[in-house]
């Protein structure tokens, strides 16, 4: 196994583009190499020495055995594990954008926050970030139609606008709140969030599941009502308790399925004459 640790010196006003550093790539490198390496920053390269103090520990005959360690200030690196396919990566502070982007394995631990397009495009391994993520989480990039296809992104805070855009495969579960149109354009693949939703989940969406174990502020109108589901079980697995159910989005003939939470959506459960003395609270909406 060998471990490869990134002592931050100093930070640059211009992000460190660090997509060339992967455990792909240099799972044989050693202090010598990382001191003739040039990172790029904008238009320039500059010696990444200049801004990391590099320690490397052990041998590795493939990337499967290698560990990254990042300690920093990193909101000005980004590009942190993309296109990784075997290894570990670890960010002890919070980064910039594009971590995870087009990852196909291995697995990323952001001990942090995390910009827009965490994950964007994934087919596969695990992303875990500790605090909250920006906008375009497990999404497509600018001007394309195919997000995350597989993988598993986990958010234990809050998740920004448009989680999951154009989803067609993978997991994305956020422990916290999501922001507006969660899944939107997706065709395939779970959204799960703990928390409230703002506004309008799943919209466009052609197939796949979002569900939502905290409060929906509004839902588009291109979803129908199914009806009060108990212990639905979504791709395999099984959710304890009773959910709304709706199919959508029908604007695009969609057959994608929305499970809310049923008790901490009591209000939606009286627009269709089933509530009832069971359900005796609800979860006051967060405006995020």
């Amino acid at each position: 196994m060998k471990t490869i640790t990134f002592d931050q010196i100093k930070t640059s006003s211009i992000a460190l583009e660090m997509e060339e550093i992967i455990p792909d790539e240099i799972y044989a490198w050693t202090e010598d190499d990382f001191a003739k390496y040039q990172v790029p920053i904008g238009n320039s390269r500059f010696p990444i020495t200049d801004f990391f103090d590099i320690t490397v520990e052990g041998e590795a005959n493939g990337p499967e055995e290698v560990k990254m360690i990042f300690n920093g200030d990193l909101n000005r690196v980004k590009y942190i594990g993309c296109k990784m396919s075997a290894g570990e990566i670890i960010c002890n502070g919070d980064v910039d954008l594009h971590v995870g982007a087009e990852m196909s394995g291995g697995h990323i631990k952001v001990n942090g926050n995390a910009a827009a397009h965490a994950g964007r495009e994934m087919s596969g391994g695990l992303l875990e970030i500790t605090g909250d993520t920006k906008e375009f989480t497990g999404a497509s990039y600018i001007g394309e139609w195919r997000g995350m296809t597989g993988g598993e992104i986990i958010v234990y805070g809050n998740a920004g606008k448009q989680c999951g855009e154009c989803l067609t495969g993978g997991k994305i579960r956020v422990k916290g709140n999501c922001d507006i149109l969660a899944g939107i354009h997706m065709t395939k693949g779970i959204i799960e969030i703990d928390g409230d939703v703002n506004r309008w989940p799943g919209g466009q969406m052609k197939n796949g599941n979002i569900v939502i174990h905290g409060f929906l502020g509004r839902l588009l109108e291109g979803f129908v009502y199914e009806g009060l589901v108990e212990d639905p079980e979504v791709d395999g697995e099984v959710f304890k308790g009773k959910y709304i159910k709706y199919t959508g989005d029908i604007g695009l003939n969609g057959k994608g399925s929305l499970y809310l939470d049923a008790e901490a959506n009591r209000e939606k459960m009286s627009e269709y004459g089933e509530i009832d003395d069971e359900y005796t609270s609800i979860r006051e909406y967060r405006n995020l």
